[in-house]
């Protein structure tokens, strides 16, 4: 490693540095609220280190010996980690009384958590990705059982067998790829996947060319579906949301899903370019998408506790934005105008961000006061908490697809792409299963507004997270609105990958 290097993964160098000095200052001060309000205002760090290489632009941009890229794709995903972990720990500022004793190895556990995926979204070789992955999930599996309840450690313990198995299945894909490919690095998966296309190796009647790397391909999608919150990975997450903090669940919904995201649009664009290998792979996320959308919604429909909802329909997030990703793999072209090919999924993976947040917080301001997770532990509460109950219903009606959120844009530009790319049907399934989800998004609505309070004692919540529900809920509206600073945002963002 050179100076170069350390340059290029710098914004990673300040957040693992500041992850170390969260748990000094933990060990010094005896005021433990100053560990929050280190780690916010330390995230600056990364933070400038991110701009400094955005504005930049090396012309020498990969690292590492070849196994890493700095890129405006990369560092689009790196501001988002930045900006979640800061409201994060600004909204659980409160919640991370519960443990007053462990909190600084709560913040430098999320910290290393966020350094990980700051590495997977520069990966552009299958052995470093699969390096920063765990270095992703271990953290969070910790942090999931943090509460060492039952329900919490049982939690914990599902999300880490799930892990293991995720990581079993991508690496028998690696083994596939690099048994058929005699490579693990992206750029050279795809000189050798033209020789062989070239050649006659890869044959039209086999599904991606060959049976070989068919395997190695929907082993290593299957694994990453871990990250993603999709099937058929995806029975971790109710039990995961339901017993982990609810600030680690607001976390993982947002930042972990946009890490998995981020690498699968890079291996689609920088590993799987070829034309037959990527409308297989385009095939494959849409009947991946159909199936978690409507997993997702048919299972949230029946449930009681909201942050179980919540799980479930994360699951079905995933597999709207799935579909946008389906739109990317089949399309001839790839890239596309504003309201298709990659940026429509980066756009909606960013207000998805901001609307998962505001829903999250609005749900620690209540749950927090309340103790319970019960939907029906939310009647009344117009009246007992008009402010939060308000920034709640902003959220759910994103996630809806409500306009003039930014979830009626999001949806609006991913499904626009499926159909641009001959892909109707799951456009339509889509918006099917945007109907269904009324149903329980808007029940949680009813009952805050129209169910009578069994207390009538009002509920407020701290500054910190007070500013927190009202920063995201904000942005949930103004994307709605004003859409175009975002979707120009993230097309400069996706001008770093390959474009086939």
């Amino acid at each position: 490693m050179n100076s170069h290097d350390i340059y290029l993964i710098s914004p990673q160098i300040a957040m693992a540095v500041l992850a170390g000095l969260i748990v000094v200052i933990d060990l010094v001060v005896s005021d433990k609220r100053l560990v929050s309000a280190a780690a916010i205002l330390g995230l600056a760090a990364p933070l400038l280190f991110t701009l400094i290489l955005w504005f930049d632009a090396p012309d020498d941009n990969v690292g590492l010996f070849g196994a890493f890229v700095v890129d405006k794709f990369a560092l689009f995903f790196q501001i988002l980690f930045v900006g979640v972990a800061a409201m994060v720990f600004l909204a659980s500022t409160k919640y991370q009384e519960r443990f007053e004793g462990f909190r600084g190895e709560f913040v430098a556990l999320m910290l290393f958590s966020l350094t990980g995926m700051m590495l997977l979204a520069s990966a552009r070789e299958l052995i470093t990705m699969y390096v920063a992955l765990e270095l992703t999930s271990l953290p969070a599996a910790a942090l999931v059982a943090w509460l060492r309840d039952d329900r919490s450690s049982e939690a914990g313990l599902k999300f880490l067998l799930m892990s293991a198995l995720s990581s079993a299945l991508l690496l028998f894909g690696v083994v596939f790829i690099y048994g058929f490919t005699g490579s693990t690095f992206f750029s050279e998966i795809v000189t050798r996947i033209a020789d062989m296309q070239a050649t006659g190796v890869l044959s039209a009647d086999e599904p991606f060319g060959s049976y070989a790397l068919m395997f190695g391909v929907v082993l290593l999608m299957l694994g990453l579906a871990f990250k993603l919150s999709s099937v058929p990975s995806q029975m971790w997450v109710p039990d995961v949301y339901e017993g982990s903090p609810t600030p680690v669940a607001a976390f993982l919904s947002v930042a972990s899903k946009a890490a998995g995201f981020a690498i699968v649009l890079r291996l689609i664009y920088a590993a799987l370019p070829d034309p037959q290998v990527s409308m297989d792979t385009g095939n494959l996320f849409a009947v991946l998408a159909a199936v978690s959308m409507t997993v997702g919604n048919i299972a949230a429909i029946r449930q009681t506790n909201i942050k179980r909802l919540m799980g479930y329909s994360t699951i079905a997030q995933a597999g709207y934005i799935m579909v946008g990703v389906a739109a990317v793999a089949a399309s001839a072209e790839g890239g596309g105008s504003s309201s298709g090919g990659p940026q429509g999924v980066l756009f909606y993976l960013m207000g998805y961000g901001f609307t998962n947040l505001a829903v999250f917080f609005a749900i620690i301001a209540i749950t927090n006061r309340t103790g319970n997770d019960m939907i029906s532990s939310f009647a009344g509460m117009a009246k007992r908490s008009p402010l939060f109950a308000g920034l709640l219903t902003i959220g759910l009606l994103s996630l809806l697809g409500f306009p003039p959120t930014v979830g009626f844009m999001g949806k609006a530009f991913i499904f626009s792409s499926a159909v641009n790319s001959g892909l109707l049907w799951l456009a339509v399934v889509g918006m099917v299963n945007s109907a269904a989800s009324a149903f329980y998004y808007l029940r949680i609505v009813r009952t805050m507004y129209l169910d009578d309070a069994d207390d009538d004692k009002k509920i407020g919540g701290d500054i910190p997270l007070t500013l927190a529900t009202g920063l995201t809920a904000t942005g949930v509206v103004v994307l709605g609105v004003a859409p175009w600073f975002l979707l120009k945002f993230a097309e400069i963002a996706v001008e770093g990958l390959a474009i086939r």
